[in-house]
């Protein structure tokens, strides 16, 4: 999963079943373009160019005509949207344009080139459809608009995006409707560029995720949620700031639970990408230690055993495996020093490394008492060597308490004269 190409990635994951049969049922029922022409409702040029490019089935054919008339395309579609109010029509040009940018990604520069000659944006003429009535009137518009933010040469800023993201953010949090996971799949095309990451975090759009996979939600939107997730981690500094939602205990309760290769699948890429695209040794520490204070090793150990078409997967599992296995080694190395070593030097840095592990990783707390790091630490609070003692005074009051600067008051009077092993 981490090798795949991310363009490719989203749009095999946008889900069309239940957009899908209601676009199919709208192409089916025709429009009388000459009715309209004859109601002085459209143009004869807008009436003319829509009759000829309906004619068109191939899309070579399309092409060679987009490519001669693509302002004209742009323009008879936008006024056919701006003077047509009957939905079922409006429902049928918002599925030719869809169907249009989907056949050909870099279609979407036509709306751009026209957009611009017109100094409006691109995804102006679609925004007010959002506030429509009609269903899919909506979600077609939001689908349209995604295509040109994530295809298009110029990014959408400022109040537009807040808009969209804010719409988006209202339609994943009510769940009331039968699209919702066309709205998800939006978001997912978003999230693959870069920017809009941040726009997206800046928005408070992560704890939105995280409120839908806390719902119990359907097993196609949790996946569609995690994948958004996994979008995210691929910057570094989103991965930074990820860290402050509780995301890796939320993903191992729903990985315990999955009984889909496709959200295992997916959790399983995520993971790997707090691991692998952190740029702070620190951060893919804490990313570990949530791992393997969530039991996700256990986990990983069960999933090796299971045979997989998808390769992504071993792959994904052998990295967390190891990676995991190291961070585990690291306490271990720890606790066995502690619980072997003789040499006073060896046993006051170690416990020393102890607290300052539990400092800097609070989840590394649960891990150590596992390893029974904890115990041996307190065993050496009466050894006969001051800086021993001193250093397992401190790593032990360091995994009890969380007042950092009342902990340093109190260790004053306990300090030996000597400077404290690698203080």
């Amino acid at each position: 999963m981490t090798k795949m190409d991310i363009r490719g990635a989203v749009d095999a994951a946008v889900p069309t079943n239940i957009i899908a049969a209601k676009a199919a049922e709208v192409r089916a029922n025709k429009v009388n373009w000459l009715s309209y022409l004859q109601g002085q409702m459209i143009s004869a040029e807008d009436c003319e160019f829509i009759q000829r490019f309906e004619m068109k089935r191939s899309p070579e054919e399309k092409q060679e005509m987009l490519q001669s008339e693509g302002s004209q395309c742009a323009k008879t579609f936008i006024n056919l949207m701006t003077h047509i109010s009957k939905e079922q029509t409006v429902q049928y040009i918002l599925t030719m344009v869809d169907d249009m940018l989907q056949e050909n990604h870099q279609r979407v520069s036509i709306f751009f080139d026209y957009a611009k000659r017109s100094k409006n944006t691109a995804w102006s003429y679609f925004l007010p459809m959002l506030n429509r009535q009609d269903l899919f009137t909506v979600h077609m518009a939001a689908r349209i608009i995604a295509k040109l933010a994530a295809w298009g040469k110029e990014l959408m800023e400022g109040s537009d995006l807040n808009y969209y993201f804010n719409w988006i953010k209202t339609q994943l949090s009510s769940q009331s409707s039968q699209y919702v996971q066309c709205v998800a799949g939006c978001l997912q095309l978003m999230l693959r560029v870069n920017e809009y990451r941040f726009a997206w975090v800046e928005a408070d759009g992560v704890n939105c995720i995280m409120g839908v996979l806390s719902n119990k939600c359907g097993f196609q939107l949790q996946y569609q949620m995690i994948f958004s997730i996994w979008l995210l981690a691929f910057s570094p500094q989103m991965c930074e700031h990820l860290r402050r939602y509780n995301i890796i205990p939320v993903l191992s309760d729903i990985l315990q639970e999955s009984v889909k290769e496709k959200v295992t699948r997916i959790i399983l890429a995520a993971f790997r990408n707090f691991l692998e695209k952190s740029a702070e040794r620190e951060t893919r520490q804490e990313y570990a230690l949530a791992m393997i204070q969530c039991k996700v090793l256990k986990q990983l150990e069960n999933l090796e055993q299971q045979k997989y078409d998808d390769e992504d997967i071993s792959e994904d599992i052998k990295f967390l495996l190891e990676k995991l296995g190291e961070s585990v080694q690291d306490l271990r190395i720890l606790t066995k020093l502690l619980e072997v070593s003789d040499d006073p030097q060896v046993l006051a840095v170690a416990a020393h490394d102890v607290g300052e592990y539990v400092r800097h990783y609070p989840r590394g707390k649960r891990v150590i008492e596992q390893l029974g790091g904890k115990q041996l630490v307190m065993n050496h609070m009466h050894h006969e060597d001051q800086q021993v003692r001193y250093n397992a005074l401190l790593a032990v009051q360091k995994l009890m308490v969380h007042n950092w600067e009342y902990l340093g008051k109190q260790l004053q009077s306990e300090q030996p004269q000597s400077t404290a092993a690698r203080s």
